[in-house]
């Protein structure tokens, strides 16, 4: 079978089945007291230099991974890079490059370099946690919650940009308290949803009226992804602003103002 049958969730589900692969259903893997998460961007797939400068890219890189670390409830602690560039790359580039992957403020502690045809960039982000929600935990009865507005990206691309990401540390490690589930929204809040819906065994039902909506946001732009704001399943909403409800099932339900809507998001291979 191929990958673009199978998309990137039945690739994973393949490699956990064959016993190859164990615990990858998180947003980060907990090794002991560490937390350990890895995310890559490829020239062409998740990004391109019309829409974004090498700063941006750096940014970008360092905050999706931080994004997982906050997802889990974990405090930052270093980051490691692989970095693939063509040979003709300007030293200059480089050097705004890892500039922007010490903007968030957390340190690159080591990694490795290589000729490539393109730029590719893999970052590994290593983070404390006194307590990693995951994704399997949700119940029915759980609220469901956003920490900030979605849509921006989606609505960005379409004007030709990229936005970057937010930094969502203090309220991941707030919400990873009392949340039963949480990650990050990285590829459409449906997909994203989905993800805790069938590892927590319980139908998400999310009424997309109570969305808030990035400014210049569509709702169809939440299909979007990149948004890396943080969705949680909480019996304490704490003051997050609440999107839907647990239920009983294993799927997740769309509706705008009492009317079904089909979900939409990204994955990989397909």
């Amino acid at each position: 079978m191929r990958l673009d049958e199978l998309g990137e969730l039945g690739l994973l589900r393949e490699l956990e089945a064959r016993g190859l692969a164990v615990g990858i259903e998180h947003d980060a893997a907990q090794v002991d007291d560490l937390v350990v998460t890895c995310d890559a961007l490829v020239e062409g797939v998740h990004f391109r230099f019309d829409l974004l400068s090498w700063r941006d890219l750096g940014f970008r890189a360092a905050a999706a991974n931080i994004s997982d670390l906050a997802a889990s409830g974990a405090e930052p602690l270093a980051l490691i890079v692989a970095l693939g560039l063509p040979a003709e790359t300007e030293l200059a580039d480089v050097v705004e490059l890892y500039a922007g992957l010490n903007e968030p403020g957390v340190l690159v502690r080591g990694g490795d370099t290589t000729r490539a045809p393109s730029v590719f960039l893999s970052v590994t982000a290593l983070g404390a946690a006194e307590r990693v929600p995951g994704r399997a935990g949700a119940r029915p009865g759980d609220a469901v919650v956003v920490t900030g507005p979605l849509g921006a990206a989606g609505a960005a691309f379409r004007a030709g940009r990229l936005t970057r990401p937010p930094i969502r540390v203090e309220e991941g490690r707030r919400l990873a308290r009392v949340a039963t589930a949480m990650l990050d929204v990285s590829d459409g809040l449906a997909v994203d949803a989905g993800h805790i819906a069938r590892r927590s065994g319980c139908r998400i039902a999310i009424e997309l009226e109570r969305v808030p909506l990035a400014p210049g946001a569509l709702v169809e732009d939440i299909g979007f992804g990149e948004d890396y704001e943080l969705l949680a399943a909480t019996p304490d909403p704490l003051d997050f602003t609440v999107i839907g409800r647990c239920e009983g099932g294993s799927d997740v339900v769309l509706t705008l103002n009492g009317d079904a809507v089909e979900p939409a998001g990204w994955e990989h291979f397909r």
